[in-house]
């Protein structure tokens, strides 16, 4: 299993080359009207969505390096940050996305570039799964002494056997998910990896009508002294 999860890393660091070229070939087209322009853009956009996965898979592999602190994080400061990242994608599939902060303590310990990724990979699955007559929520809150954070879709339901493995607090590997096409898995393995590198809990609840996926963080103690 772990030499079948290395070679996909491997595969991943081979491919950051050729997506690099695709983009900056996208970016060396010019006078072109504007519909031609707006499919150059979601090239570019289509690119960097795929290179940031592919640094992320990188960054699997480097975890034990030492190069990932834990440090206190300003959770709605992350979530701002993913949503203005995604702002784009989901005007442009003509998605909903509603956002609510309840959580009265705002520092979380975390590694901040990590924390983005697991937020970043939920809200792109969730976009991939509402609809034009559902939306995708951002919820965080304080839950059990800990800060809280729910994506939740309204598309088809997560299969149980994933489910089973999102329950048990990691995804083993990468792969694709039954009535859910389009969808690799990958977000999803990655999201988990950093989360528990961050010691931090990780899930899923099946609803009837769609998915929450959720990463529980400890509050800081630093919040303590403010």
């Amino acid at each position: 299993m772990e030499s079948e999860v290395d070679g996909i890393l491997v595969a991943a660091h081979e491919l950051k080359a050729p997506l690099a070229v695709l983009r900056q070939l996208a970016l060396s087209f010019d006078e072109m009207n504007s519909t031609n322009e707006e499919i150059r853009n979601e090239m570019i956009a289509v690119s960097d969505r795929a290179i940031k996965q592919v640094n992320d898979l990188i960054k699997i592999r480097r975890l034990k390096d030492g190069l990932f602190e834990m440090e206190p994080v300003a959770v709605r400061a992350v979530c701002d940050d993913v949503t203005r990242e995604l702002n784009h994608l989901f005007i442009f599939n003509k998605r909903d996305l509603f956002i609510k902060y309840s959580n009265r303590s705002k520092l979380v310990t975390a590694n901040k570039d990590l924390l983005h990724s697991v937020v970043y990979n939920f809200l792109l699955n969730a976009m991939h799964y509402s609809g034009e007559n559902t939306r995708a929520e951002l919820i965080v809150k304080e839950y059990s002494g800990r800060v809280k954070i729910i994506v939740r879709d309204y598309g088809p339901a997560l299969p149980m056997d994933v489910w089973r493995e999102m329950k048990r607090g990691w995804i083993s590997k990468p792969t694709s998910i039954a009535m859910r096409p389009g969808s690799s898995g990958l977000g999803l393995y990655i999201a988990s990896k950093f989360s528990n590198f961050m010691h931090a809990e990780v899930g899923a609840v099946r609803h009837r009508d769609g998915t929450s996926f959720f990463v529980n963080l400890p509050i800081s103690r630093q919040a303590s002294l403010f």
